[in-house]
């Protein structure tokens, strides 16, 4: 198959496109943002998502997310992947037909569109970051999230 002058042409133009790249000039403000510049919304549960808008990331976004010891996220889903990195505290999380623990130092992993929801152990509030590759999905108009509020995956779902 021979290419076509157009195609030949266009494969060039991205090239050059390409080497426009190389600049190391960064035209992004932001590139500190402080946690303490985290503007805190109250989710459909006890536990507060501390929003970090001014991040310039364009595939990932990043949440602080707050739980009251004994407390609960709400029971979620969403298309995106998300990790949550525990900087304090304890607890589990239910993941689908799975309860895992975590603690302090751990990465807790969630697939997309799988019921989630995250507890904080009695007496121990926890703090965590959090970061999803929500923003890619949203360039592609491919975010979706369900909420089935304040309830856990086994009364949801009959499960014990």
């Amino acid at each position: 198959m021979t290419l076509s002058r157009d195609e030949i042409d266009e494969f060039s133009e991205s090239m050059a496109r390409a080497a426009g790249r190389d600049s190391q000039h960064v035209g992004e403000e932001h590139l500190v943002v402080s946690s303490d510049d985290a503007h805190w919304i109250q989710t459909g549960s006890p536990s507060q998502i501390g929003l970090l808008l001014r991040i310039p990331a364009r595939s990932v976004e990043f949440f602080l997310q707050k739980i009251p010891g004994g407390e609960g996220s709400d029971l979620h889903r969403h298309v995106h992947e998300s990790v949550h990195f525990v900087r304090y505290g304890s607890g589990w999380s239910e993941i689908g037909d799975q309860r895992v623990r975590w603690s302090a130092g751990d990465f807790v992993y969630t697939p997309p569109w799988i019921w989630h929801r995250h507890y904080a152990d009695e007496g121990h509030d926890v703090e965590m970051i959090v970061i999803e590759n929500s923003r890619l999905l949203a360039a592609l108009d491919a975010t979706q999230r369900e909420s089935m509020g304040n309830t856990s995956f086994a009364d949801a779902f009959g499960e014990k």
